[in-house]
């Protein structure tokens, strides 16, 4: 297809429009290009358009980053919820106890000798009196040693007879050798003057003289030394003798000691009260301090009760507590015991009963478990919120507060102080008259807002 050019020029009201360049194909059809002029406005806004809607788009994302409320938020039944209210009153610094009666005090049943059980005299539940014989033993081995320790002192005082006859003859042969001396000695002198006078009348030599005169004084000397081994010996045996009287004493002693052991082969109560256990069978063999049974006395009752650790330093001696019974008026305890040692989380506590003002403190039995009130301090007034499950949660560091209208609950740092078992004191976060979310918060996840429908 072949095209000619040719120009051609449009007249509308006078005025004539730029003239457009034509094209003619072989078959004489005519073919226009024809040029639209926009507004120049629109144009350029059209251009800008893009840049336009991006700014607005980065200027609402700015603003909801500074101002907008990112907190997730959870939609939540009211019926689902405890609510409750933020209030100033009284608060009552005390613990609620588990205790049971026990009697005021157990005695321990325990043999002081061992043997074989061959009769139950008591049985459990009875009432007895101190020194009733409860159990019977019998101990082969101790007749034994009652039979040797008897043997074993008559052996002795024989011993001691003989020494004593043998000591006897030797201070009545020691008197007999004293006799004789002194009689020789006199015979030595008699002979030494009768040879010193003859000797001076010149009757006699002096050799003869010289050997009486050496005779007296060793008969002298003999004498002397024979006083002295009397004195030493007479000394020696009224040692020897205290010593063997001694021991004779300590083996009347011990064998007296043996026959006492064989009367503890009977088992007796020491104190008045109730055999609450006798845990030995007939024909059973039990040994020295071996636990057998308890005596309780039941002349006054104390109850026990055991107190978690976290209390451990606030708990003393001498702290008040109260327990109530039905129909009854409250009784006041008294703290009289704390046992430091700390087993699974809690330490045990012993209480005195007071009796109530003109009443008697009768009717407890041993066994019974009561609800005590351990007063730790004086009642002050504070800002407190009913104890709830939300605790296992936060902790109470942190709860859900209701807006006015009570659509909405937004979560809020706090601060806990002491507890009860009825309130928290909070010490920072709330106000009285403000309302809270006590229950459970398991289903709320990490919300930090709640809408309440």
């Amino acid at each position: 297809m072949a095209w000619t050019s040719g120009v051609v020029g449009e007249t509308f009201g006078g005025n004539t429009r730029k003239a457009l360049p034509l094209r003619r194909n072989t078959n004489h059809s005519i073919a226009m290009d024809k040029l639209i002029e926009q507004p120049r406005g629109f144009a350029r806004m059209k251009k800008h358009w893009p840049w336009a809607v991006a700014t607005v788009l980065l200027l609402v994302i700015l603003s909801w980053l500074l101002f907008g409320n990112h907190s997730a938020t959870l939609r939540v039944s009211a019926d689902d919820l405890t609510i409750s209210d933020v209030q100033q009153a009284e608060f009552k610094d005390y613990v609620r106890l588990s205790g049971q009666v026990v009697p005021i005090q157990v005695v321990q049943l325990s043999p002081e000798e061992g043997g074989i059980v061959t009769e139950r005299v008591v049985e459990e539940g009875a009432m007895v009196k101190k020194g009733d014989v409860i159990i019977r033993l019998r101990n082969s081995g101790l007749d034994l040693q009652i039979l040797n320790a008897e043997a074993e002192l008559a052996e002795k005082q024989n011993l001691l007879r003989n020494t004593q006859v043998a000591m006897q003859q030797d201070r009545l042969n020691n008197q007999l050798e004293q006799a004789q001396l002194a009689m020789d000695t006199e015979r030595k002198l008699r002979t030494f003057r009768q040879n010193e006078r003859l000797y001076n009348e010149k009757l006699i030599s002096r050799e003869v003289f010289l050997q009486s005169e050496e005779d007296y004084r060793l008969a002298q000397r003999k004498q002397g030394l024979i006083v002295q081994r009397l004195q030493q010996d007479s000394i020696y045996r009224s040692v020897q003798m205290d010593q063997m009287e001694d021991n004779l004493a300590n083996m009347r002693t011990n064998v007296v000691l043996v026959r006492e052991r064989k009367n503890k082969l009977e088992v007796r109560a020491p104190i008045d009260g109730e055999l609450g256990l006798l845990d030995v069978e007939l024909g059973q063999s039990v040994t020295s301090g071996q636990k057998i049974g308890q005596i309780n006395d039941l002349s006054d009752y104390k109850i026990e009760a055991q107190v978690d650790e976290h209390y451990i330093d606030r708990v003393r001696a001498g702290l008040t507590a109260t327990v109530a019974r039905s129909g009854d008026q409250p009784i006041s305890l008294t703290l009289r015991k704390v046992y430091p040692e700390v087993r699974q989380g809690k330490f045990r506590t012993d209480f005195t009963i007071q009796p109530p003002a003109g009443g008697r403190k009768g009717g407890f039995r041993s066994g019974q478990t009561y609800y005590l009130n351990l007063e730790l301090g004086q009642p002050e007034q504070a800002i407190l919120i009913p104890r709830g499950a939300f605790f296992q949660k936060t902790g109470g560091t942190w709860i859900f507060v209701l807006s006015k209208d009570g659509r909405t609950a937004y979560r809020r740092t706090i601060r806990i102080g002491r507890q009860n078992p009825q309130y928290y004191e909070v010490t920072e976060g709330l106000e009285p008259g403000e309302r809270v979310i006590t229950s459970g918060y398991e289903a709320f996840g990490d919300n930090e807002r709640l809408e309440i429908k």
